[in-house]
């Protein structure tokens, strides 16, 4: 190893001048590479606690808090406590700064067209399987230290949550088309009549890519359902599930539910573990149809449909 550390830093100092000539003036704003980042993440997540911002920029808290104050000051974002949790902050983009930020996107997109002007259409594949190998090699974080945002949905986002459940569920547990259906009457029904101050959707992400889901509904006055918690696979023992299954209690408590109740099988034993540890107690069961759940063998899977609860 100790041969490429010469090459690596040659590497570093060759890239750090090239980024050096990019961002001379960085796009000709008043703001730094980090502060343009922050603007860039706020741009693609809508709104997002202030908190997971800054797990995601691994910033110090009163650095990010002394830019947000900044962008305040320029218009061009607007904070306030989350409805949620009224400890926590959350920070989004105004339509201010939306319209500079897309300047300053559009300006950066022009300067690597220019950069890349004189590459050719295979060097440039090169380029890119380049950048993709050292990404994938210097990359390779700890599940646990790996950040992630946890924001509201956007449009695809449903459809997302309907086929990754019938597509997931299909291959893991062997349910078929019927749970799907069941899924995406759920999503249909939480749109229908949706009301913001007593239902709420909470969507995953890491590294941009849609990583996780959890519904908190009406159930009747006094008691919400928390619904179609789903982790992905590359995406388990980041601590996701637990963080959603929390968003949708804090949910329920502020919007003024003196109860929770959920519906799960036995087999979903990571998912049981959650629920547990988030207070809830296992209140009802019964054996489970089973229609469209097979093995992976083709066998039937027998499994106990289960009720958890918790109060508020």
């Amino acid at each position: 190893m100790e041969r490429h550390v010469a090459d690596v830093r040659a590497f570093n100092r060759f890239y750090t001048r090239l980024i050096g000539l990019l961002h001379q003036g960085l796009l000709d704003s008043p703001y730094s590479l980090t502060e343009m980042r922050v603007l860039f993440e706020l741009d693609q997540a809508g709104r997002m606690e202030v908190s997971d911002l800054r797990r995601l920029l691994g910033v110090d808290a009163g650095y990010l808090s002394r830019m947000l104050g900044r962008f305040e000051g320029d218009g061009l974002v607007v904070r306030e406590r989350s409805a949620a949790d009224a400890r926590r902050q959350v920070v989004e983009l105004t339509a201010e700064g939306r319209t500079r930020f897309a300047g300053f996107d559009e300006r950066a997109a022009e300067e690597v067209r220019d950069l890349l002007a004189g590459v050719t259409d295979e060097d440039g594949d090169r380029l890119v399987a380049s950048m993709t190998t050292i990404k994938e090699i210097f990359g390779r974080t700890p599940k646990a230290e790996r950040p992630y945002v946890i924001r509201p949905p956007r449009s695809g986002d449903l459809g997302w949550v309907v086929y990754r459940h019938g597509t997931l569920y299909g291959q893991e547990r062997g349910w078929g088309m019927d749970f799907e259906a069941l899924v995406a009457r759920v999503v249909a029904d939480y749109v229908d009549g949706h009301d913001p101050r007593r239902e709420a959707a909470w969507i995953a992400e890491v590294d941009g890519e849609r990583a996780g889901c959890v519904f908190c509904v009406r159930k009747d006055d006094e008691t919400a359902q928390l619904r179609m918690l789903l982790v992905e696979p590359s995406a388990r023992g980041m601590g996701i599930g637990t963080r959603l299954v929390d968003e949708c209690v804090r949910f329920a408590r502020a919007a003024g539910y003196r109860r929770m109740v959920l519906w799960t099988r036995d087999v979903l034993v990571g998912a049981r573990r959650i629920y547990q540890a988030a207070g809830f107690e296992l209140i009802e069961k019964e054996r489970g149809e089973g229609r469209g759940a097979h093995g992976a063998n083709g066998a039937h899977e027998a499994f106990v449909e289960e009720i958890w609860a918790r109060d508020l």
